[in-house]
C-alpha cells in the first residue's frame, strides 16, 4: 500500500511541474505540410480556371444544336442545315465546331444533329487536359 501512495504522490508532483494548458506533445500542421496543401489547392484552381471556358462553350454548342433542330430539318438539304448551324454558331461565338463537323442522321423519328469534338487545354508546360464532348440535338 505504501508503494501505491508513493507512486500517486510522485505523479502529483510531476503534474504540478507541468502547466495545465500545455499539451504533452505539440500537434498541428507543419510548414511543409501547409506548402503541399497550398500547391495542391493552387493546381486544382488552375485546372478549374482552364477547363471552365470549354464547358461554357459546350453549353453554347448544345443551345445552337437545339435551336437549329427547331427548324423544319426534314425539308432542308445537308448544306442548308450546316449553313444554318454556322450562322447560329457565329452569333453565339462558338468557335470549336462548324457545320462541317455535324453528323446529320435522317430517320423515321426526324432529323438528329450530332457533333463530337475534343478540346485540349494546356495547364503548365507540357501538361495538358483533353476533354471529349458529344452533343445531340435530341438531348440524348
Amino acid at each position: 500500500m505504501e508503494t501505491s501512495v508513493i507512486n500517486t504522490l510522485s505523479k502529483m508532483k510531476s503534474a504540478k511541474n507541468q502547466p495545465k494548458n500545455q499539451p504533452k506533445s505539440q500537434q498541428g500542421a507543419t510548414l511543409l505540410g501547409m506548402l503541399i496543401v497550398g500547391v495542391f489547392v493552387v493546381f486544382i484552381a488552375l485546372v478549374v480556371m482552364k477547363v471552365t471556358p470549354a464547358y461554357i462553350e459546350f453549353m453554347s454548342v448544345k443551345k445552337v444544336l437545339k435551336a437549329t433542330s427547331q427548324e423544319s430539318l426534314s425539308t432542308m438539304t445537308s448544306k442548308e442545315i450546316k449553313d444554318s448551324f454556322n450562322k447560329r454558331a457565329s452569333t453565339s461565338y462558338v468557335d470549336v465546331v462548324s457545320g462541317a463537323d455535324l453528323v446529320i442522321e435522317k430517320g423515321a423519328n426526324g432529323t438528329v444533329l450530332t457533333v463530337d469534338y475534343e478540346v485540349v487545354k494546356p495547364i503548365i508546360g507540357n501538361v495538358s487536359v483533353l476533354i471529349d464532348f458529344s452533343a445531340r440535338s435530341d438531348g440524348k
